[in-house]
């Protein structure tokens, strides 16, 4: 399980985390949570369904959301950086997206799904794009699954 992998590194590191998420819900910060010991490493998290939750909580720019939308590279950026601030961790992550099964549009269809890092110095964030046939509930299972495993990578080669 990722979830207990990625848990064990950071311990193991000594790195810490936080979460910043829109479209999972509360997913990944569940997913790390359920690991005996996580509360060494992880010190919280936010859901921010609402832009206003965006800018107030996680600082992100009014200007950012409104030439490109919460759905972008950009929001998920300002987002991880954000929780990782507002958190005091080495590690902060955020996940933005359309999960469907409404709410796509020609330019962003569901399975859009935008995933942030901000380690330390270093933000990226890019678009998982996937499959818009998936159910919701596999679009947020999905990327709960891909972001582990990206940051372990990370950790793992980086750190």
């Amino acid at each position: 399980m990722i979830n207990k992998k990625l848990v064990g590194l950071l311990l193991s590191k000594g790195l810490t985390i936080s979460t910043a998420e829109s479209c999972t819900g509360g997913l990944v910060a569940k997913a790390i949570t359920d690991i005996g010991g996580c509360s060494e490493i992880y010190m919280g998290g936010i859901v921010a369904y609402s832009n206003d939750v965006k800018i107030r909580v996680l600082g992100v720019s009014p200007s950012t959301l409104d030439i490109h939308g919460a759905v972008s590279e950009q929001t998920a950026k300002e987002m991880a950086e954000g929780v990782r601030t507002l958190c005091r961790t080495d590690i902060g992550i955020s996940t933005t997206g359309i999960a469907g099964p409404g709410g796509g549009t020609e330019k962003k269809p569901v399975g859009t799904v935008y995933v942030g890092f901000s380690i330390n110095e270093e933000c990226f964030a890019f678009n998982l794009n996937l499959d818009r046939s998936m159910s919701r509930d596999e679009i947020r299972r999905t990327t709960v699954d891909r972001i582990l495993n990206i940051l372990y990578d990370k950790i793992f080669q980086s750190y």
